[in-house]
């Protein structure tokens, strides 16, 4: 219950301290930090429109996007504090009740019948079947070193003491970090404030969505980057107390979230057919963490 609070008040800010960042580094003064939910409360005060050629599919794919979340957020541990769901291999779950929401977000783009989010949805699906084994291979490597299947028992287990735990942890951090970039479509993977249609990725799947359906999208994508940033944490948390363990991962959420700013200040774009090449290197980088864990517990001969 700690972790899935401190998430859900990580998530008010997380993005606005993007924005701010962003700002900054422009030399601009911008918005304030709770800009993006005063946005989304604006969002929720109206009401959505739907055209004809939609279904009930598109209606309710918001919705279960946003439950597919919150329950993954269920199984983010706090330290040696389990989620709210725990147990071996929740990890699996974790990943798939992810990819349950992003099933309906994709199958709701093409409720519409739009050739353009249509498109957006075929390069979404693309991305996250590639950055799925990132994610498996490194939490393999971490279940592999500590002996344990869930994340509560791999995190309380995992001590970056030794020169091998601190690699690791780092590692894992940052797939975790490039992972939230590519689940919520940020540089250099996409580009959230681009315009053109034809470049778009996941701002081209909700073109159609208004009110307060935007607004559930915008919420989901904010508690994502605080559940992955809540991961990141908990590889550096591990035994400590509560109150000790409270503002490290509070200030672990504040720092993913300057970093994500500072990359999309100064990286470009990456080209459309780049892409792929570069999330499939994250699980390149993922495989050789498999790779020494395994050489340093003896398995690999």
């Amino acid at each position: 219950m700690t972790s899935l609070i401190l998430i859900l008040i990580s998530a008010l800010f997380f993005n606005g301290i993007i924005g701010r960042v962003k700002s900054r580094c422009a030399g601009r003064k911008g918005p304030g930090i709770m800009q993006p939910i005063q946005d989304v409360i604006r969002l929720f005060r109206k009401g959505a429109v739907y055209s004809d050629v939609t279904g009930p599919v598109f209606k309710m794919a918001p919705a279960v996007y946003l439950a597919s979340v919150i329950i993954a957020c269920l199984c983010v541990p706090f330290g040696h504090k389990a989620g709210l769901i725990s147990f071996n291999g929740d990890f699996v779950f974790f990943a798939y009740a992810l990819a349950l929401g992003k099933f309906f977000c994709i199958i709701g783009a093409l409720d519409t019948g739009s050739s353009f989010e249509g498109m957006g949805a075929s390069r979404e699906a693309t991305y996250s079947m590639l950055a799925e084994p990132a994610f498996f291979l490194i939490m393999g490597s971490l279940a592999m070193m500590t002996g344990h299947s869930s994340f509560e028992s791999i995190f309380a287990a995992l001590h970056p003491s030794s020169t091998m735990s601190w690699a690791l942890a780092v590692i894992a951090a940052f797939i975790f970090l490039v992972l939230a970039m590519i689940e919520n479509s940020r540089m250099p993977v996409d580009d959230p404030k681009t315009h053109l249609e034809l470049t778009m990725i996941h701002e081209v799947m909700v073109l159609d969505n208004s009110g307060i359906d935007l607004g559930l999208i915008f919420v989901t994508g904010y508690l994502k980057f605080a559940m992955y940033a809540a991961l990141i944490a908990n590889l550096f948390i591990g035994s400590i107390p509560v109150g000790f363990g409270i503002p490290v991962f509070l200030a672990i959420q504040v720092l993913c979230a300057v970093i994500i700013g500072v990359n999309e200040s100064f990286t470009a774009r990456f080209r459309m057919n780049h892409n792929p090449q570069f999330i499939f290197t994250l699980a390149c980088i993922a495989l050789l963490a498999v790779f020494g864990v395994m050489l340093m517990s003896g398995q690999l001969v």
